[in-house]
């Protein structure tokens, strides 16, 4: 096992999902004291079961800023602080052409992939500076990031408005020894994503083992020197 990340308390967004969980399996091989943050508490324990040691757990919507306050709160006081922060939440909807989207899809893309990116990067960070912490924040994007799409405007819109803010907290932050940084993927391997393309070449795909190992590289002293990088994991898609 790496002690990689020894000593570094790691708060893991989504953690009850695949990619979270991959992320926070990561985190746990290098050492590293894990706070597993999603909406079901009963999912997380599930996820934070399967993690060598013990895992703080904490139910929280991540759209609301009192719940994400009192998320913090809670893991300052099992830990005492946040070194590295993974936000591995968000979400998918298309289908349809701009002209005919309704704005409630307009809505739902920006609540869940923009929203969150704010509210939750913004606060850690906030108590990474009080507490004088040379932090990391990870924000997983997408390829979506760099371009618009056919029938998928509200997601591709989503998704390039959370890269801004993380490029925009890059240069606010890298004077005060906080690193932010992104993973850009392609598609990702996951139950969901087979069952919704049940005839793709998976082989093509993106694992949840690969986009941990680019988050957990983003988070390392070895990327002391990157600030606003949207790393691009697309394997061969």
């Amino acid at each position: 096992m790496s002690h990689e990340f020894k000593d570094k308390v790691v708060l893991v967004t989504g953690g009850a999902g695949n990619l979270g969980q991959a992320v926070a399996r990561h985190f746990a091989q290098g050492g590293a004291q894990l706070a597993l943050v999603d909406r079901s508490e009963e999912r997380l324990l599930a996820a934070a079961a399967e993690l060598p040691g013990g895992s703080l757990t904490v139910a929280a919507d991540l759209g609301d800023p009192a719940s994400v306050d009192a998320m913090i709160a809670q893991v300052e006081a099992r830990y005492g602080q946040i070194h590295i922060l993974a936000h591995t939440v968000g979400g998918f909807t298309s289908g349809t052409p701009v002209h005919e989207t309704p704005l409630d899809v307009w809505d739902h893309m920006f609540a869940l992939n923009v929203r969150p990116v704010h509210i939750v990067c913004g606060r850690v960070a906030r108590h990474m500076l009080e507490n004088a912490v040379a932090g990391k924040i990870v924000i997983v994007l997408a390829r979506a990031s760099l371009a618009g799409a056919a029938n998928s405007g509200a997601y591709t819109a989503s998704k390039a408005a959370a890269q801004r803010i993380m490029q925009s907290m890059a240069l606010e932050l890298r004077d005060r020894g906080i690193n932010v940084n992104a993973v850009l993927p392609s598609i990702i391997d996951t139950p969901p994503n087979r069952e919704s393309m049940p005839h793709a070449d998976t082989s093509k795909w993106v694992t949840t083992d690969d986009l941990a190992n680019a988050i957990g590289y983003l988070a390392s002293d070895a990327a002391h020197s990157l600030h606003g990088v949207s790393l691009e994991v697309y394997g061969r898609v």
